[in-house]
């Protein structure tokens, strides 16, 4: 939902846990009511067939509208090594998850994946913007080639009465950023702040995130007066 809308559902995928187990569970969450204060939420688990996205962290879900039909749109993160592939040494050896692009409808529990020829490389930790039919997919870190590319995607679904249309389009003027905060601030606009640029480099830079019609525009933002634990602390 928009966040001008009453109903709003939240999207819970994947994630890694202390004891080093990855999840491929689906939930969804939502506000029952609103009481003197208190809120109450409701957490559904959702199965899922067909072609159902492995176990991963590292990755990103959103959820994209066409011609009144919705559908979440997993990508990337990071999965254990195949179990045929492991040894003693390596049992918790992870990989970068193949570029393919899940499409889940939430609500027949289906979901189906794309191979797009644009996405060559697994990656994780990446941005990922969502707007009308359209995601947009900033930075990364290729864990095969430990570099943090600076990829700027644009993904199209289209959502017809057949089978859903998806395409990607490579775009210039990308940023080289990893595990960073990624937030609102109006309808057309998102801050990104944080991550990483190197292995051991903090990202102090900030960016604004316009975007107009097909148009995006990543620029610098004045950086904020940083506190001293923040400039000299490693993360």
């Amino acid at each position: 939902g928009s966040l001008e809308s009453e109903k709003q559902q939240y999207i819970i995928h994947g994630g890694k846990t202390p004891n080093n187990e990855l999840s491929d569970k689906i939930y969804v969450m939502s506000v029952v009511c609103k009481n003197n204060k208190k809120v109450t939420f409701r957490c559904t688990e959702k199965d899922l067939v067909g072609d159902v996205p492995e176990a991963r962290y590292g990755h990103s879900i959103d959820m994209v509208y066409s011609r009144g039909k919705s559908m979440g749109v997993v990508f990337g993160g990071r999965s254990y090594i195949p179990s045929a592939q492991r040894t003693t040494e390596k049992w918790n050896s992870v990989a970068d998850c193949l570029p393919h692009i899940f499409l889940v409808d939430l609500e027949f529990g289906c979901s189906t994946s794309y191979i797009l020829p644009e996405l060559q490389d697994g990656l994780s930790f990446h941005v990922s913007i969502a707007r009308n039919d359209t995601i947009y997919i900033l930075g990364g870190h290729s864990l095969a080639n430990n570099i943090r590319p600076a990829n700027l995607y644009r993904i199209r679904v289209d959502l017809p009465l057949g089978s859903p249309a998806v395409n990607c389009t490579v775009l210039p003027g990308g940023i080289s950023v990893s595990s960073a905060i990624l937030t609102q601030t109006n309808s057309d606009e998102f801050v990104i702040v944080g991550g990483y640029q190197l292995e051991n480099q903090k990202r102090m830079v900030c960016n604004i995130i316009s975007l107009e019609g097909n148009k995006i525009e990543i620029r610098e933002m004045e950086t904020p007066d940083w506190t001293p634990d923040i400039k000299h602390s490693k993360i």
